[in-house]
């Protein structure tokens, strides 16, 4: 099977709307001084709430407003952010965290114990890497105003990690009235002790959302900045997204002084961008692994075979080319489970996914799966160009292996809520979405790998096998074991099929270059500064 023609030929239309002499760009005030950032984010912010929603855009709100136990640098190492230090006992099962002087809520009160005691809990009861924490504390308590402990039932060594966990739902520290909300309903106060605060009156849904400096933050004394680990100073008095979803309106606002930052951009507008002096075009440091996902408690896809049969019918390349175009340095096929810069990458399971694709194959064995004909509605998400090229390629293979597809669209912010229904498609379910995640370094904070029913992440998978997999590599005593683990992990995956890898990208972005400091890794707003 070879790319579809449609996802090309949008790119090269946004390309000569953008090259057009007249640019047709909403008129933005431009921007006065240093004091103000303007910021395009890769979708609009439809969840304010990081634990309720896994969406990246809001983990990048969450990071404006919220502050976190701990940080972790580009290696993934945690570093004290709003503690000062932590103790652990000779068994390792006891550890001690002490929070630093002076952190405050954006409405003056102190940050307590028991404020992050409420947050953990709360984020534990949702998020994977938070479920193993809960499941192996006995006791989570605050002994005072400044000091957490936590007793486990076996050593947890990786506590810190989970803590300071970047990518999907974060273990944001918010007030313990706010905590106290099911994680099941969504937190729409957003009162954090963050180096931002949210302007809620200022919020604009489709269209701006807007951030003042928190002049209470008191960033880390000590340490190096290094994505979210080391002191966050705010040097913006206030910061402002756009919502542009059309790349070329966003490129012509950047090249005209209007915007300073595009979060995302296509790599067919990055060379007429490149030739404007006053932008910077660069690739992030990291890889982001892109999936399609598969509904489990609804038909077809609650059959591993059918599952499995479509696995013969997807070609990451085509899959990558789609999305991100032909540069070579923009992403990567052939990988698996695991981001390819990370050591537990591995080839095990993967040859369904390599040599030519043979649709009559993919078509007679999903007949002998059982495949009736039944709906698989794709949503996909118009505003967001490179999700919606995925779910277009792979509605595409569907219908070419003789499936009923209907493509349903909408915004991502539409998307990332639907995709929570576990209804039928005949009362506004879903059959299988495409996205990306942020963090597949190991089976910790892994979304997609969950597979434990109802708890698992939207599409809920079911697999004991998975799940003890899961529970070895946390008992694992070196990385040998842990890598042959990662091994077993993968090729269970390729026979259950939770979810199909369709390869990894580095985001591309797009600055005004008097912007100096900036993170090439997660969108964070601290420490960067504009010159002159």
């Amino acid at each position: 099977m070879r790319l579809p023609t449609t996802p090309p030929i949008r790119r090269r239309t946004l390309l000569g709307a953008a090259a057009a002499a007249s640019f047709a760009t909403p008129r933005l005030a431009r921007a006065q001084g240093s004091n103000l950032l303007r910021f395009v984010p890769q979708a609009d912010l439809a969840v304010l709430d990081p634990i309720f929603s896994t969406a990246t855009v809001t983990t990048n709100h969450a990071f404006m407003v919220f502050d976190t136990l701990y940080g972790l640098d580009a290696q993934y190492q945690p570093h004290p952010q709003m503690v000062a230090g932590h103790e652990v006992s000779d068994d390792n099962k006891t550890w001690v965290l002490t929070l630093r002087d002076g952190l405050k809520f954006h409405d003056g009160e102190p940050v307590r114990a028991k404020d992050c005691v409420a947050s953990i809990r709360r984020w534990g009861s949702r998020d994977m890497y938070g479920q193993e924490v809960l499941s192996v504390a006995d006791e989570i308590v605050a002994v005072d105003d400044r000091t957490i402990r936590f007793r486990f039932k076996r050593p947890f060594p990786t506590l810190p990690a989970a803590l300071g966990k970047v990518g999907a739902s974060l273990c944001i520290i918010m007030p313990e009235r706010l905590a106290a909300t099911p994680s099941s309903q969504q937190v729409t106060e957003m009162i954090g002790s963050g180096p931002y605060r949210f302007v809620t009156n200022e919020r604009l849904a489709g269209a701006r959302v807007v951030y003042a400096r928190n002049e209470q933050y008191v960033p880390r004394p000590d340490g190096t900045p290094d994505r979210t680990a080391g002191p966050k100073r705010a040097n913006f008095e206030r910061v402002e997204w756009h919502i542009i979803p059309d790349q070329s309106t966003a490129a012509a606002a950047l090249m005209n002084g209007e915007i300073d930052w595009i979060e995302s951009t296509s790599s067919d507008i990055a060379p007429m961008l490149s030739r404007n002096r006053q932008v910077k075009v660069a690739y992030g440091d990291d890889f982001y692994s892109t999936i399609l996902r598969f509904n489990h408690l609804q038909a077809p896809f609650n059959n591993p075979a059918i599952r499995r049969a479509l696995l013969g019918g997807i070609n990451q390349e085509d899959m990558m080319q789609a999305a991100y175009g032909t540069d070579p340095q923009a992403w990567k096929a052939g990988v698996g489970c695991f981001s390819s810069d990370s050591p537990l990458a591995n080839d095990a399971g993967l040859d369904v996914l390599k040599g030519p694709r043979d649709m009559a194959k993919v078509k007679r064995d999903l007949a002998a799966a059982g495949y009736n004909g039944e709906r698989v509605v794709m949503l996909q998400a118009e505003d967001y160009p490179t999700l919606r090229a995925l779910a277009e390629v792979s509605a595409h293979v569907m219908r070419e292996a003789g499936m009923n597809v209907d493509s349903q669209s909408g915004d991502w912010g539409t998307i990332s809520q639907r995709r929570s229904s576990r209804e039928p498609v005949e009362k506004g379910g879903w059959s299988a979405f495409c996205t990306g995640l942020s963090t597949t370094i190991d089976p910790a904070g892994h979304l997609a790998l969950r597979t434990n029913g109802a708890r698992a992440w939207f599409g809920w998978p079911d697999n004991a096998k998975i799940e003890a997999l899961r529970q070895d590599w946390f008992a694992a005593p070196d990385l040998a074991a842990q890598k042959q683990i990662a091994r077993a992990l993968q090729t269970e995956v390729m026979q259950d099929v939770p979810y199909v890898p369709l390869g990894e990208y580095r985001r591309l972005q797009a600055y005004r270059s008097n912007l100096t400091d900036m993170a090439m890794g997660q969108a964070v707003f601290w420490n960067i500064k504009r010159a002159g």
